[in-house]
């Protein structure tokens, strides 16, 4: 399979792994043990989002691989930051979307960057900058999250 394969199937892991968390209640775990002030309507928006870089990224392979490496990249840091490093702090509680993220998140992100490297895109500044950008991707929801309810930004106010 060559990188655009690969990045196609990120999107594929992206999605199993969403139903996983839905299925699985990933709110109230969310909310129980990170602190994320999070809801349904978030995390249905926040995927939605997910689901259209995904199809953007695995349509930009050849034209800007740094873009299309930032998905497999936020997939890895989404995997070890919000699922595995989660589930050790509380020693074994499950946290919904842990399986995909080790099964397939880790794998299919690590062929990825293989493929990428195989196809001779990934240097260092360009591995370097998809996880930059995957972590600013990570990012960004949360914070909105955090500042959504301070009074600048609250629309319900005069």
């Amino acid at each position: 399979m060559d990188l655009t394969h690969w990045v196609w199937l990120c999107v594929g892991a992206y999605a199993l792994h969403m139903l996983e968390e839905f299925m699985l209640d990933w709110r109230n775990w969310a909310r129980a043990v990170i602190g994320l002030p999070v809801e349904w309507a978030d995390f249905f928006v926040t995927n939605s989002i997910v689901v259209v870089l995904g199809l953007v990224a695995a349509n930009l392979v050849t034209a800007l691989p740094v873009v299309a490496l930032a998905f497999p990249a936020l997939m890895v840091i989404n995997a070890l930051v919000f699922h595995v490093f989660p589930v050790i702090r509380t020693k074994g509680r499950y946290s919904p979307g842990v399986f995909t993220a080790v099964v397939l998140f880790l794998p299919v992100a690590w062929f990825t960057f293989g493929a990428s490297r195989q196809a001779g895109v990934l240097a260092i500044s360009t591995g370097i900058g998809a996880f930059v950008i995957g972590a600013l991707l990570m990012a960004m929801p949360i914070v909105l999250l955090h500042i959504k309810s301070r009074p600048y930004f609250r629309q319900d106010r005069p």
